[in-house]
């Protein structure tokens, strides 16, 4: 065959006579987009290099916005979470679960006095006794702020009507047993304690209802809870997934092994939700605790044991509590990590591309 003739041979072999040319197969570098485009525009990164350009510039603008946004949202996240729980632990500790055991005790003393007033073998000291422990009993109710300005008002109603009920209990022990007059002022004294609607104990159990929504309320962990936690444990995973992806690209394109800030990032990460979530478990669990006790009726020693367990339930959630300012600046220092991560990569590509 001639020489000229070759050309023409190596046109039959590629294709027929007159036909169209094989389409030619594209391949996509290895390292070419491992983040889709859209998420380069959705974050600001501006428009992906045209194809034979270097992309690495563009590759690592992509990455630390996405790590900073992942860390932004994740401290928000987390520290409003957190907030749900532990922002109730404090009125919780310090007045609502105090307000209650404080009225369970006036309800009981009042009981107590009721029955030394009106007993076969009536005891004035008894009686005096149990009239003064349920008057501390509101003061200390009225010093936790029970209910707010109207609970403290109702507190200073009933403390007046329990001055009335003991005036009229003592007049009646100055009187003959068994006479006329001493079962009226007992009968006057009786109905102002137990009226249905107006006495000292139904007074006093509307307070104590109203306190234990207020328990209920701050134990609970509802629907918005659930949701902010779910979130808080997506962006842990995402920003994990995110700076392992990271770290892998970095050791790929810059034949670095590790990159001790972005490890730092993740051990942070981890650790720090890890210890939110234990010390969330455990304040929860207390404050469950307590609402289970404060949610029964007490009577006799439990009303005496319900303040130092309460106490106990709650031990360390005014520690736990102040972590929550930790998150912020854990939130900065996960920032502060992934920019000093990767900031001598980016500022290397800003004055010369490779």
């Amino acid at each position: 065959m001639s020489a000229a003739g070759e050309p023409a041979a190596r046109t039959e072999r590629g294709r027929s006579p007159g036909g169209p040319l094989p389409a030619r197969r594209t391949t996509v570098p290895r390292d070419r987009a491992p983040l889709p485009r859209l998420l380069g525009r959705l974050l600001g990164a501006g428009r992906r290099p045209a194809d034979g350009g270097s992309t690495t510039a563009y590759d690592l603008a992509v990455r630390r916005r996405l790590l900073l946004a992942l860390s932004a949202l994740l401290t928000v996240s987390l520290f409003a979470s957190y907030q749900g729980v532990h922002g109730d632990a404090g009125p919780l500790r310090t007045s609502s679960a105090p307000a209650v055991v404080s009225i369970d005790t006036a309800l009981y003393a009042l009981g107590e006095a009721e029955a030394d007033a009106t007993g076969a073998t009536p005891s004035t000291s008894e009686f005096q006794k149990q009239i003064s422990v349920a008057a501390q009993s509101l003061a200390q109710a009225a010093a936790d702020d029970v209910g707010g300005p109207a609970g403290r008002q109702a507190v200073q109603t009933v403390a007046g009507l329990i001055t009335e009920y003991t005036g009229m209990v003592q007049k009646a022990q100055l009187q003959p047993s068994g006479s006329v007059l001493r079962e009226a002022y007992l009968s006057y004294a009786t109905s102002m304690l137990k009226s249905d609607e107006s006495g000292i104990e139904a007074r006093l159990k509307l307070l104590q209802d109203q306190q234990r929504a207020a328990v209920r309320r701050q134990t609970s962990f509802g629907g918005p809870l659930w949701l902010g936690w779910s979130v808080a444990g997506l962006c842990v995973l995402a920003l994990g997934a995110a700076l392992a992806e990271t770290q892998l690209f970095l050791r790929r394109r810059f034949r670095r092994r590790y990159n001790r800030q972005l490890i730092g990032a993740a051990v942070l990460t981890a650790g720090g939700f890890v210890t939110l979530v234990l010390f969330t478990v455990w304040t929860h669990r207390g404050m469950a605790d307590t609402r289970g006790l404060l949610d029964r009726v007490v009577a006799g020693q439990a009303v005496s044991d319900a303040g130092p367990r309460t106490a106990s339930y709650l031990v360390h959630t005014g520690f736990r509590a102040a972590a929550s300012a930790w998150i912020v600046i854990g939130g900065v220092l996960l920032m502060a990590l992934t920019e000093t991560g990767l900031r001598p990569h980016i500022d290397d590509y800003r004055f010369g591309p490779r």
